[in-house]
């Protein structure tokens, strides 16, 4: 049977952007550092995994956390560097649990080196956190299908906003669209597992749009009329 058109509950899609803020917490050496993420807010933390999805970038970075690129150009570590750069926060239930990982890393690298590197004095670890403010594109979805044509022409922040910060605003750990399909779940069970076992961290945001977009318009079997 096709899909009904209602207007009840549209797909709201919005755009957003993350505005640094300092926290006023530094590190100049990997000490330094590691007292630091004991104390600094969850936000930071948050900030420094994801927030680089955002900057504006001449190409791919080296390194998808600034706290592994810190390590290798800040402290010339690469060792540290790898360490850090394959930890992914999506496969911690809280940014508490990734606090914890970026310690164990940190201290068990501490205990290899019998001097404690510094970084230079004007390349010091600035630890940041962020505001998001949200946008209204005033674009609604009336069913899930509708989807198929709206998501290539999503703009790389709002993926993010739909599909990565929504982890962290839902109680689930959801991302939006799974969330929007809850009540439409008939004949979408498969498509919301598909979401759910994508890792959105090791891919850009345009590569995540791609991936997304083509787990839609495979789901529904093309472009709706």
């Amino acid at each position: 049977m096709a899909e009904k058109k209602t207007q009840a509950n549209p797909f709201v899609v919005r755009d957003c952007a993350l505005i640094a803020l300092a926290t006023g917490q530094r590190a100049q050496n990997l000490r330094e550092l590691r007292d630091g993420l004991v104390k600094v807010d969850p936000g930071s933390l948050y900030y420094h995994f994801w927030g680089g999805r955002l900057r504006p970038r001449f190409d791919d970075p080296e390194y998808n956390n600034d706290f592994a690129a810190w390590a290798r150009h800040g402290l010339h570590d690469w060792i540290l560097a790898e360490r850090l750069a394959v930890i992914d926060p999506t496969a911690m239930e809280s940014l508490e649990e990734l606090r914890q990982e970026l310690v164990e890393v940190i201290e068990e690298r501490l205990e290899e080196w019998e001097i404690v590197p510094w970084s230079r004095r004007d390349h010091q670890f600035n630890f940041l956190t962020s505001q998001i403010v949200v946008f209204d594109t005033k674009k609604r979805l009336s069913v899930p299908r509708d989807l198929v044509e709206a998501l290539p022409g999503m703009s790389r922040s709002s993926v993010f906003y739909h599909f990565i910060d929504a982890r962290r605003r839902h109680p689930e750990g959801w991302d939006d669209f799974r969330v929007w399909l809850t009540d439409r779940i008939n004949g979408n069970q498969g498509l919301c597992q598909a979401l759910a076992d994508i890792d959105p961290f090791f891919s850009t945001l345009v590569e995540l749009r791609d991936q997304l977009a083509d787990l839609f318009l495979e789901h529904f079997g093309g472009r709706p009329a």
